[in-house]
């Protein structure tokens, strides 16, 4: 599969990343996902299209945002959510009049898998303590990029490396939000996991050692 923007922003628009993220999740083949950072949600059209192909219908997303710019995340990096495109800013404003970083409007681009999707609106460090993690076979991890956010995700997911799962982290090599890579080696170290750098050290692919 072809990773496609459908209009609208994503972190994954450099060339070949979308296509490389895509491959790492149908080699796994989870049937239970879950996005740390929807965004505009075209990563999750993505997804759900993929494991569609993989499994019709049985298989389920779960994607947790803020969904919005507020006080719990204003000191966070967050992908400027507004179109230098005058046209795609004339579509949101007056066409679909949507703000794309909102649930409304990623539901709206999420309709056709509505009976597969759980959209959860919140902040990760509160919300993710509450998510059963033991059905969850693949995590990607994009949401907030400080240190101790990071490092909290981790550690709410650890149980789906436990149960032989993958976490996918993205921006491991943003050098202007260097919490990303502090945190990850850590966490995999501290936890005795395999950490894999890839896609050009865009990725950082984490899962269980497994001992023959």
């Amino acid at each position: 599969m072809k990773y496609k923007k459908y209009f609208r922003k994503t972190s994954l628009k450099q060339k070949g990343v979308g296509d490389f993220f895509l491959n790492e999740v149908k080699i796994k083949s989870p049937k239970v996902f879950l996005e740390v950072g929807v965004f505009h949600g075209v990563t999750a059209r993505n997804v759900c299209e993929l494991l569609q192909n993989l499994h019709n219908d049985d298989f389920k997303y779960i994607g947790l945002d803020l969904f919005e710019k507020n006080s719990e995340n204003e000191n966070e990096v967050i992908p400027i959510t507004k179109f230098s495109n005058p046209l795609k800013s004339f579509y949101f404003n007056y066409i679909k009049k949507q703000n794309p970083y909102s649930i409304e409007a990623v539901e709206d681009l999420l309709k056709k898998f509505k009976n597969n999707i759980s959209l959860i609106k919140g902040n990760s460090n509160k919300i993710l303590k509450k998510i059963d993690m033991s059905k969850i076979d693949f995590v990607f991890l994009d949401g907030g990029h400080d240190y101790s956010t990071v490092i909290n995700d981790l550690n709410c997911s650890i149980e789906v490396i436990q149960n032989n799962g993958t976490i996918l982290c993205d921006d491991y090599d943003l050098t202007y939000a260097p919490g990303v890579k502090k945190a990850i080696d850590e966490f995999s170290v501290k936890n005795n996991f395999h950490c894999s750098v890839v896609c050009n050290s865009r990725f950082a692919k984490i899962e269980k050692i497994n001992y023959l």
